[in-house]
C-alpha cells in the first residue's frame, strides 16, 4: 500500500513510525528540514522536503498511484487544501486532521466528500471523546466501545483480593453462569510481551487484563474483582486548551457533571468562561498546591489534566490522587510514559498520537475492517470485521477455524446484539466480528475475513 503523510510533526511521524513497522511504501513530506532530517534517520521510509499543498511536490510524490494520503500538518487549512489536491491528483483515499471540531459536527451537511476529503480527523476531539468514555465507565483503566457499547474493551489492574486472581481463565468463566465477560489480552507485570490469553492461561495479581464485555459484563467484572463503581459526579479539569473546553462542554451538555476548569492564562480563562456559562473557571497556575486545595480538590471525583506539558499533567495527576481524588487522567504526548502509568499510580494516560493513529488505521488494515483500536501499553490490536458470505470464516464454528495462537475473538454483534463468543459459536453472514492479535498475526487475520 502506497502511503503519502503531510507533515511530520508528532502526529505525522509516529503515523510514519507505526506503518513503517508493516513494510509499508510511506513518503514523509514536512516544509521543516530539520522534521525531515530526524525522519529521515529514525525511520525507514521516503522523506521529501516541500510543501504539501504544491502540486509539483505531490506529483514527485507519484500522488497519481498512492492509495492514501493523509493531511496532518499544524495548519488546517494546508490539510484541507492538500487533500482536495491530491484527490484531483488520483489518490484514492484522503484524510484530513483538523482543529475545528465544527467540522466534524457538521460533515454531512457540508459534504466534504465532494471536495475531495474522505475522512476528517480531530486528535483533541477524539481526546475528549475518550475522557468522557474513561468517565462514564470509572472502574476500568482503558474503555472502546464497538457499534455504540453492543461491546465494549474494559482494561484492569488485578489485585490479590479479586476472585479470578490465581486462577486458569476457564476456572475464573466458572464463577458466573453465562458470563458476559472474555480476557482477550494479558500484561505481565515487569514483562513487555502482551499474552492472548487461552483457556488454561492463568490470572495473576497485577497482572493488566483486558477484557471484551456485552452487556452486564461491567458488573461481572466488578464483582469477581473486587472493585465498585462510582459515581463520578464532581470534576476538576487542568488546561482549558481545546482538549479542556471540549471535554467540559461535552460532560456539562446533559447534566451530569459539575466541571471546573483551572487554566493558568488569563485571557484563555475568560474566553472559556464565556464559551462555557455552565463552567466554572479558575484562573490560576495548577502546579500551586495552595490553589488545588481552595478549591476543593479533595472533594473531586475526577481529575483531568489536559495542559500542554506532559510532566505538569503527570505530576498533577499524581497530586490529585494523594488527596484522594477517585480517578485520574493525564494528557501525555511521550508514547513511552504508557507503560509507567500503573505502576505509578495514575488511572489512565490519554495520547492525541495514539488516539489518531487508531482512527487513521482502518484506512489501512485490509479485509472488512471497519474499526480499530490499538490497546494501550500493549503490542496487540483490536479490529472489528463485517463476515462476507465468501469469507473463509463464515459458517464456521469457531473452535473449528485455523485461528493463530496470537489471536483471538473477542465478541460478536449481530443484529445489533453483542455476544461473548465461545467455542461452539457459529459465525454467520452479516456478523460483526471484533478479534484481538498480536502484530505477527494480522495478515493472517485479515486473510481468514477475505
Amino acid at each position: 500500500m502506497k502511503i503519502i503523510i503531510a507533515g511530520a510533526g508528532e502526529v505525522g511521524f509516529h503515523l510514519a513510525k507505526l506503518l513503517s513497522y508493516e513494510s509499508q511504501e510511506i513518503t514523509l513530506i514536512d516544509t521543516h528540514r530539520d522534521s525531515i532530517i530526524y525522519a529521515d534517520t529514525h525511520l525507514d521510509i521516503k522523506v521529501m522536503k516541500g510543501d504539501a499543498t504544491s502540486i509539483s511536490i505531490l506529483n514527485d510524490a507519484r500522488i497519481e498511484v498512492s492509495d492514501l494520503f493523509i493531511a496532518v500538518t499544524s495548519s488546517e487549512t494546508t490539510n484541507i487544501t492538500a487533500c482536495v489536491l491530491a484527490k484531483q491528483l488520483g489518490a484514492k483515499k484522503t484524510i484530513a486532521r483538523i482543529s475545528n471540531t465544527e467540522f466534524i459536527e457538521h460533515q454531512e451537511q457540508v459534504a466534504f466528500t465532494k471536495f475531495g476529503i474522505d475522512e476528517l480527523i480531530s486528535p483533541e476531539s477524539l481526546a475528549a471523546s475518550e475522557i468522557e468514555l474513561l468517565l462514564n465507565q470509572s472502574v476500568f483503566n482503558d474503555t472502546y466501545e464497538f457499534e455504540g457499547g453492543a461491546l465494549t474493551m474494559l482494561g484492569l489492574n488485578l489485585s490479590g483480593t479479586a476472585k479470578i486472581a490465581g486462577k486458569s481463565v476457564k476456572d475464573a468463566a466458572k464463577l458466573i453462569p453465562n458470563v458476559h465477560f472474555v480476557p482477550i489480552a494479558i500484561q505481565r507485570n515487569g514483562a513487555h510481551v502482551t499474552l492472548i490469553p487461552r483457556g488454561d492461561t492463568m490470572l495473576l495479581e497485577g497482572d493488566h487484563v483486558v477484557f471484551m464485555t456485552s452487556e452486564g459484563g461491567d458488573e461481572e467484572l466488578c464483582k469477581l474483582t473486587g472493585k465498585f463503581k462510582t459515581e463520578i459526579k464532581n470534576v476538576m479539569i487542568l488546561g482549558g486548551g481545546r482538549i479542556g473546553s471540549r471535554t467540559a462542554r461535552d460532560l456539562t451538555n446533559d447534566g451530569k457533571f459539575n466541571v471546573k476548569i483551572v487554566e493558568k492564562d488569563k485571557d484563555k480563562a475568560f474566553d472559556v468562561a464565556d464559551e462555557l456559562p455552565n463552567v466554572l473557571v479558575i484562573n490560576g497556575d495548577g502546579r500551586n498546591v495552595e490553589l488545588l486545595e481552595e478549591e476543593h480538590i479533595q472533594d473531586m471525583d475526577a481529575f483531568i489534566s489536559v495542559t500542554g506539558d506532559s510532566e505538569t499533567n503527570i505530576i498533577s495527576c499524581l497530586l490529585a490522587k494523594s488527596r484522594g481524588v477517585k480517578k485520574t487522567i493525564a494528557l501525555v504526548e511521550n508514547v513511552d510514559y504508557f507503560e509507567l502509568s500503573h505502576s505509578i499510580g495514575i488511572d489512565t494516560l490519554i495520547n492525541k498520537k495514539l488516539l489518531a493513529a487508531n482512527s487513521i488505521f482502518r484506512y489501512i488494515r485490509k479485509g472488512e475492517v471497519v474499526a480499530m483500536t490499538k490497546l494501550s501499553s500493549m503490542d496487540a490490536e483490536l479490529l472489528e470485521f463485517i463476515v462476507k458470505p465468501k469469507s473463509k470464516i463464515c459458517n464456521k464454528v469457531i473452535k473449528k477455524i485455523n485461528f493463530p495462537l496470537t489471536a483471538i475473538i473477542a465478541g460478536v454483534i449481530r443484529n445489533g446484539q453483542g455476544m461473548i463468543a465461545l467455542g461452539d459459536f457459529k459465525v454467520e453472514s452479516g456478523d460483526r466480528v471484533v478479534v484481538c492479535c498480536r502484530p505477527e498475526s494480522i495478515k493472517k487475520v485479515e486473510r481468514l475475513f477475505f
